[in-house]
C-alpha cells in the first residue's frame, strides 16, 4: 500500500511525477474529396488520411503538498513529430472545411439578416470559401487568419480569442488545468482521487444543464486506487469537459501481468432518449455524438467515437468514406487490478463540425445539414522495457510472493490479489 500512495518516498511516486511511459499520439484526417459538389447540396465523400504521429512527453510542476492528504499539480504535454512513425508529412494538403468559416456562420444563424450580409461580403473581400486547402501543421498548431479580426469587429465577443487558429493550437507545451487529487496516505482507497479542479470542487463545473452531468468524478486519468474491483472506473478529462466512465470487459495479462480492461460503453455518448441521464449534456443530435459547444467558445463542434462507431448509422450513413470497427476505433484502458496502473492504453477520440447552409452568408451555398468528421486522434502507451521490469518486481512479484508466503504460513484467509502462477 505504501508503494501506491502518491508520496516522495513510495515506488510509484517518479513514474506519477514523470510519466515513463513512451505515449504517442496518432492523428488521421478527414479529406473532403467532393467539396465543389457538397456546396451543391452533395453527400461529402472522406478519405481517411494519416496517421500523422507525435512523441509525447508529459511531466508535472508546482507540486503542492496540502495538510488535508491531498496534493496539486499541473501537468504539461510536449509533443513532437515522428516522421518515421508516420505515413505522410505535416507539410501536405488537406482540404477540410473552413473551420473558423464554417462554424461562426452557424453561430451566427439567429442575427439578422443584414448582419449576415454584411459578414458575407467582408468574407467576398477577404477570399473566404467554405473549405480550405491546408497543411496538416497548419490545421493542426495553428495559422494566421485574418476572419478573426473581422469576426471580432462585425460581431465582438462571438469568438473570444486572438492570434493563430488551429484545432490543436493550445495542446502543445500546455497543462490540463490545476488538478488537485488524493495522496492516499490516510485512506488508500481515495488515492488518485480528484479533490478539485481549477479550484473547483465535485459538482461545480458550469458547462452542462444538470448537476450529474457536471460533476468531477473520479481520478485525473493517470492511475486509481488499488485493490480494483472488476466493475467500472471514473475520470474526469478536461479535453471532453467532463467526467467519463468505463466499464469492466475482461480479465487479462499484458506482457505477463494481470489486467482488468476497461472498455467505453455505449452509454458515453447515447443522447437524452436513449440514455436519460445524459439529457444534461442536451441539446442533442442523433446518439454517439456529444455537442462540446458550450465549452469550446460555443462553435458547433461536437466530439464521438472514431468513424462514429457505436453511433446512430444515420451518422454513418450521412457521409461516405466512414468504416467503424471495434477493433481500430475502440478505446480501452488495461489496469494492474492490484496497484491501479494502466499497463496498457489506447484513447481515442474523433472531432466533428456540424455544417449548414446559413441564409444570407452566400459562402455556404446549398450544404445540407451534416456532422462532418474533421480528424480523429488515439492517445496510446504502455510500459514496456526496464520500467516494466522494475514494475514487475517491485509491485507485482514481490507482493505476490509475501502475500503467498503469508497466506501458506501463517493460515490468513487473505485473497490472493495476484494469483500464484506467478512463482513459477
Amino acid at each position: 500500500l505504501q508503494n501506491v500512495r502518491i508520496d516522495p518516498s513510495s515506488i510509484s511516486f517518479n513514474m506519477w511525477k514523470d510519466i515513463p511511459v513512451p505515449f504517442y499520439m496518432s492523428v488521421y484526417f478527414f479529406e473532403v474529396l467532393n467539396p465543389k459538389e457538397v456546396l451543391q447540396g452533395a453527400k461529402p465523400v472522406l478519405n481517411q488520411r494519416g496517421p500523422y504521429v507525435y512523441r509525447e512527453f508529459r511531466y508535472k510542476t508546482n507540486i503542492t503538498f496540502h495538510d488535508n492528504d491531498t496534493v496539486s499539480f499541473l501537468e504539461y504535454r510536449e509533443l513532437f513529430f515522428r516522421p518515421d512513425l508516420s505515413n505522410g508529412s505535416e507539410d501536405e494538403y488537406v482540404v477540410v472545411p473552413n473551420i473558423l468559416m464554417m462554424g461562426a456562420a452557424v453561430m451566427m444563424e439567429g442575427l439578422p439578416d443584414f448582419v449576415k450580409l454584411v459578414l458575407s461580403g467582408a468574407l467576398a473581400g477577404l477570399k473566404q470559401e467554405a473549405f480550405m486547402n491546408r497543411t496538416v501543421r497548419e490545421i493542426l498548431w495553428g495559422y494566421d487568419d485574418p476572419l478573426i479580426d473581422t469576426i471580432n469587429a462585425l460581431v465582438p465577443g462571438l469568438i473570444p480569442f486572438k492570434g493563430k487558429f488551429g484545432l490543436f493550437v493550445e495542446l502543445n507545451n500546455s497543462n490540463s488545468g490545476l488538478f488537485t487529487v488524493n495522496r492516499g496516505m490516510k485512506d488508500i482507497s481515495r488515492v488518485h482521487m480528484v479533490d478539485s479542479w481549477n479550484g473547483l470542487k465535485k459538482a461545480s463545473v458550469n458547462y452542462w444543464q444538470s448537476n450529474e452531468c457536471n460533476m468531477i468524478n473520479g481520478t485525473s486519468g493517470e492511475m486509481w486506487p488499488p485493490f480494483m474491483s472488476p466493475t467500472s472506473l471514473e475520470f474526469y478529462s478536461p479535453d471532453a469537459c467532463r467526467s467519463m466512465t468505463l466499464v469492466y470487459e475482461q480479465s487479462g495479462k499484458f506482457e505477463g501481468v494481470p489486467t482488468y480492461r476497461f472498455v467505453a460503453p455505449k452509454t458515453l455518448f447515447a443522447n437524452g432518449t436513449d440514455y436519460p441521464p445524459n439529457e444534461g449534456f442536451c441539446p442533442c443530435l442523433q446518439s454517439g455524438i456529444q455537442n462540446v459547444s458550450s465549452c469550446r467558445l460555443n462553435a458547433p463542434m461536437f466530439i464521438s467515437h472514431p468513424h462514429f462507431y457505436n453511433a446512430d448509422p444515420v451518422l454513418v450513413d450521412a457521409v461516405e468514406g466512414l468504416h467503424p470497427s471495434k477493433d481500430q476505433h475502440a478505446l480501452f484502458l488495461d489496469v494492474h487490478p492490484m496497484t491501479g496502473i494502466p499497463m496498457n492504453c489506447s484513447i481515442k477520440l474523433q472531432l466533428n463540425l456540424y455544417i449548414k447552409r446559413v441564409s444570407g452568408i452566400l459562402q455556404t451555398g446549398r450544404i445540407k445539414p451534416v456532422v462532418l468528421p474533421l480528424l480523429w486522434f488515439a492517445e496510446s502507451g504502455s510500459i514496456e522495457g526496464p520500467v516494466l521490469k522494475q514494475f514487475y518486481t517491485n509491485l507485482v512479484l514481490i507482493p505476490s510472493l509475501l502475500e503467498y508466503l503469508q497466506y501458506i504460513f501463517l493460515g490468513l484467509s487473505v485473497p490472493l490479489i495476484i494469483s500464484a502462477a506467478v512463482l513459477m
